[in-house]
């Protein structure tokens, strides 16, 4: 199992291992805010493209709302053909600019999502 994470600016960079089986790779993209990162859409691709072609990836899973990274990876994995699942953490409201944005982003991502 993999894990792709954007880098927390502490000693997390690169690939590390979680016991007993999760490889977990920390990709280096500028972080704005309590560890949210500029929707980057189709920048990441190539990135991405490596990690699920060397890793055998079948199914993205992306967690969050907020995730711009996640949903990231779940628009790299649909274009590569690849299964993808998402699961939502996040309660926001529908009254300001930034909720809606998100919104509008969930909405175009999440229209060819496999699994919600």
């Amino acid at each position: 199992s993999s894990g792709i994470n954007a880098e927390y600016g502490d000693d997390r960079v690169g690939v590390r291992y979680l016991k007993p089986f999760i490889k977990v790779y920390y990709i280096p993209f500028y972080m704005l805010i309590r560890l949210v990162i500029l929707p980057n859409f189709f920048i990441s691709l190539p990135v991405l493209r490596h990690i699920f072609v060397r890793e055998q990836i079948e199914i993205v899973h992306g967690h969050a709302a907020f995730s711009t990274f996640a949903l990231d990876a779940l628009l790299s994995a649909k274009m590569m053909g690849l299964r993808t699942v998402f699961t939502d953490h996040s309660l926001f409201g529908f009254n300001d600019f930034g909720a809606i944005m998100t919104n509008k982003m969930l909405e175009f991502t999440l229209g060819d999502i496999d699994g919600v």
